[in-house]
């Protein structure tokens, strides 16, 4: 018998319309209820935790959740599903994946229609999100988020239209598995993850900024973020990673001053890579740390974590985790 802990957070799955417009207000039973006859050989049990839309969640928000899975995992479960909006749901899956590495399943779902629309999709992907924490195939492949029969890494995973019932993508990466019918098909084989130190008792993380790049763009808000406390800085870059040249100066002035800077892309597929005079390259030269294909708002994540560790570099936290690798002694 597997044990599935649910753990309800609220989302469009768990809404219902209204005069003031959809709001979450369906519990984790009536969730599961929706869902009909369990996946055979699956015995779950049902926590609420928040009843909100993520749109509202902030980084102390997404702790809470981390550290009501590390208590399911601790009480047993051989596997848990978390439901949530779908507005940040990247950031929380991106999140609990630093969080943990043990084998078992965390499985994130949610809906894009409401619970009372008449072709909800909160059950079918409910039931699918069970069938995944359920099954063999998932152990050992990270957390995942199941959406519309797929089921897609943490890292990389992102929310790429805002009505279909085929919510998410993984640019570059692409489904780990895939459910039919209830049953789960393996699509890759589970890859080596790196280790992350994250305190996960942590009130919150420190503040990092995102700063967009665009025609025009100077050192403005990158200064304020500074001013204002934050950590450090991700550049949601143009293309392949790069930005004008008053806001390459402002960078340069953050690494100077001890703030590391991370350089995505607002591009929703590829990675990024110093290759430009005057734009990329400048960057890799102020010492800016480019981070691969993370989405800004991942890397956002990944920046303020690695700057939660005392006594340890969060540049040096950063580059080991993109390389794959295990965070270095006493960095």
């Amino acid at each position: 018998m597997r044990r599935i802990q649910v753990v309800a957070t609220g989302g469009t799955i768990a809404s219902r319309g209204g005069v003031e417009g959809r709001r979450a207000t369906v519990l984790a039973k009536e969730l599961v209820a929706s869902v009909g006859p369990l996946p055979a050989g699956v015995e779950v049990s049902t926590r609420d935790v928040v009843t909100r839309g993520s749109y509202a969640f902030g980084t102390a928000d997404l702790l809470t959740l981390v550290r009501e899975v590390r208590g399911a995992l601790h009480a047993g479960a051989d596997g848990v599903v978390m439901t949530h909006g779908t507005d940040t749901m990247e950031e929380t899956a991106f999140l609990l994946d630093l969080a943990f590495d043990d084998p078992r399943p965390i499985v994130l779902t949610g809906a894009q229609r409401p619970f009372d629309d008449r072709a909800a999709d909160g059950p079918a992907n409910l039931g699918d999100a069970l069938a995944v924490a359920a099954d063999e195939a998932a152990r050992g492949q990270g957390p995942l988020l199941v959406f519309d029969g797929f089921a897609f890494p943490a890292r990389g995973v992102r929310k790429s239209d805002t009505m279909s019932a085929h919510a998410f993508t993984a640019p570059g990466r692409g489904p780990v598995l895939r459910v039919v019918d209830g049953r789960v098909v393996p699509l890759s084989q589970p890859r080596p993850r790196p280790r992350f130190p994250l305190d996960l008792d942590l009130p919150d993380l420190p503040r990092v900024d995102v700063v967009p790049v665009y025609p025009g763009a100077d050192g403005l808000f990158v200064r304020a973020a500074l001013d204002a406390g934050a950590a450090g800085v991700v550049v949601a870059a143009v293309g392949a990673g790069n930005a004008g040249p008053e806001l390459v100066e402002a960078v340069a002035e953050a690494v100077a001053s001890g703030h590391p800077v991370l350089i995505c892309s607002r591009v929703h597929s590829g990675p990024v890579a110093p290759l430009y005079a005057g734009g990329g390259t400048e960057l890799h030269r102020a010492g800016a740390v480019f981070a691969d294909d993370l989405s800004p708002w991942q890397a956002r994540l990944l920046l303020a974590a690695a700057s939660a560790v005392p006594g340890r570099s969060p540049e040096a936290l950063v580059r080991a985790w993109l390389a794959g690798e295990d965070p270095p002694s006493g960095s």
